[in-house]
């Protein structure tokens, strides 16, 4: 039976994402929000809404308490977690249904194991997917640091195990920096996570960030919606992402793809999700697990002609997946800018209140965005104010579809990230697709 009222526990362009959803489904939509997000696009639209607290994450987006009395409150009999916040929180997701409500999203212990680097990585190699070398646990000592790095071989990657979004993580390149490495990852990652845990693998020099998207139901069909390459990084934050990669071939594809959907049905996973891997030298490697709907997603959707939110939806409230593999096409190309309230050339935080808003338009051109003329970004959240999706045929007709878009595109009185999205298509390395994981930072941004 198909929900009637869904709370959604985000706020943003990904908000309005699900709501627009719920509303092709005839779902009603309850919209959670501080106090500085009172007049926010994502509370404007939605059905009815309910202040959960002050600014501060932990106090409103971060309170489980707050955002099930909000669904108390309105009656809701499901919640959606979007992205970030609770999206891979365990307790969450269990509190959801002990609660008698329905969490949209996979189930717990599947939340659980993904969202620990180590468990993850064990879980994986028994799926059947291959990893990169490296401990096979957390590290304690130097000493024992000292013979995992020396087995698996310089430079090595010290890595929290509770990670993500970049932090927690250090490189080294000789016995003599390892100590430190260990030091600083594991300081970060207890501020960052509250765990201090960390493990070793393998340093790979050059490699692609490719990812998976998979999605399975409650029946036992799990399926693959081809990769995306996201590749563009700075800090391990995603900056531009595309698909399908410029570096993989059609039977490349098609293979990591099966492998991935093969293991996650021996998994018996079900919802959307999304398999990351490092791709260096024709070899794949399982980096971890994103239980969650992906920021980048639209670019699949374009591609795939897949409603990937109406399609999570459907299989949290027990249907089954309407498609098989055989019929997954993907036609053209697709990419998608993360347009962010920063300064381009030293990239600190930009909020302020929105004077001038012309979005692009035009065939091919989508933009999945929370702001409008006049709004107050706020100073307490993540910067992205803006995602570009542009679709072509092929490559080239996106790149200068992509073009066109981002000269359309104004947002006044605040620094974006415009410029930097178009500084990368007059790159010869970028046109070309010959980049990997370090090329913005080591090559692009350099001075």
């Amino acid at each position: 039976m198909m929900f009637k009222k869904i709370v959604i526990a985000n706020r943003g362009d990904v908000a309005i994402r699900v709501q627009r959803a719920c509303r092709e489904m005839g779902i009603q939509t309850v919209a959670v929000h501080s106090t500085a997000d009172s007049s926010a696009m994502h509370v404007r639209l939605a059905d009815e809404s309910v202040c959960i607290g002050p600014p501060a994450s932990k106090e409103s987006y971060l309170n489980i308490p707050a955002i099930l009395s909000a669904a108390a409150i309105s009656g809701a009999d499901a919640i959606h977690p979007g992205v970030g916040f609770l999206s891979e929180n365990p307790s969450f997701a269990q509190i959801v249904q002990d609660h008698g409500l329905t969490f949209i999203g996979p189930k717990p212990e599947h939340i659980k194991v993904m969202g620990d680097k180590i468990e993850a990585k064990k879980m994986a190699l028994q799926l059947g997917i291959p990893c990169v070398p490296g401990s096979d646990g957390a590290i304690t000592t130097k000493e024992e640091a000292v013979l995992v790095a020396k087995d698996i071989g310089f430079p090595v990657i010290v890595k929290a195990a509770a990670g993500g979004g970049g932090k927690g993580m250090q490189i080294a390149f000789s016995e003599t920096e390892l100590s430190n490495a260990i030091q600083l990852a594991q300081s970060e990652a207890e501020a960052a996570f509250g765990s201090g845990e960390v493990y070793i693998e393998r340093y790979l020099a050059n490699p692609r960030h490719i990812e998976i998207q998979i999605v399975g139901d409650k029946f036992g069909n799990v399926l693959h919606l081809g990769e995306r390459d996201c590749s563009l990084q700075r800090r391990h934050q995603k900056i531009l992402e595309e698909t399908p990669s410029p570096a993989l071939t059609k039977k490349v594809r098609e293979n990591i793809g099966n492998l991935a959907a093969s293991a996650m049905k021996k998994f018996g996973y079900e919802s959307l999700g999304t398999i990351e891997f490092l791709h260096e030298n024709g070899e794949f490697y399982f980096i971890e697990m994103n239980t969650r709907l992906q920021v980048e997603h639209p670019i699949t959707e374009m591609v795939t002609g897949f409603d990937l939110v109406k399609t999570q939806i459907e299989i949290s409230a027990g249907k089954p997946l309407k498609i098989r593999q055989n019929e997954v096409n993907i036609n053209g190309h697709s990419i998608e800018c993360r347009i962010n309230a920063e300064d381009p050339d030293n990239f600190m935080p930009s909020p302020g209140k929105i004077t001038d808003y012309h979005p692009p338009g035009g065939l091919g051109v989508r933009i999945d965005s929370g702001i409008y003329s006049g709004y107050e970004i706020p100073p307490y959240y993540d910067s992205l104010v803006s995602k570009l999706i542009v679709h072509g045929q092929s490559r080239k007709q996106c790149l200068a579809r992509l073009r066109r878009a981002l000269d359309e595109f104004v947002i006044g009185n605040i620094k974006t990230t415009i410029s930097l999205h178009k500084r990368l298509l007059d790159s010869k390395n970028f046109v070309e697709g010959d980049y990997d994981i370090h090329w913005l930072e080591d090559h692009f941004l350099k001075p």
